[in-house]
């Protein structure tokens, strides 16, 4: 007889590990703006000009952006290891 398993997800270790996954991700959109506003004077000249405002909306952007991405990845990574065991 086989014993059910709870699905990855929904255990506290599931959730830790996507949190990780978007913690992950919100730290590689802040690498990623600040390597962007150094190597591009285009759009360290753009933020310069619209004010805090746009220095703000910029990096949350891209934090959200990354951070929603490295969760989905992390759930596919999840789902597949729950899979193989």
């Amino acid at each position: 007889m086989r014993v059910k398993k709870s699905p990855g997800l929904i255990s506290p270790t599931g959730v830790i590990k996507l949190m990780t996954h978007a913690m992950m991700g919100a730290a590689l959109g802040l690498v990623f703006s600040l390597a962007l506003v150094l190597s591009n004077p285009a759009v360290a000249k753009l933020l310069n000009d619209g004010g805090s405002q746009a220095v703000v909306v910029f990096a949350l952007t891209l934090v959200t952006t990354f951070a929603i991405g490295a969760t989905l990845t992390g759930v596919v990574f999840i789902l597949a290891e729950d899979k193989q065991s």
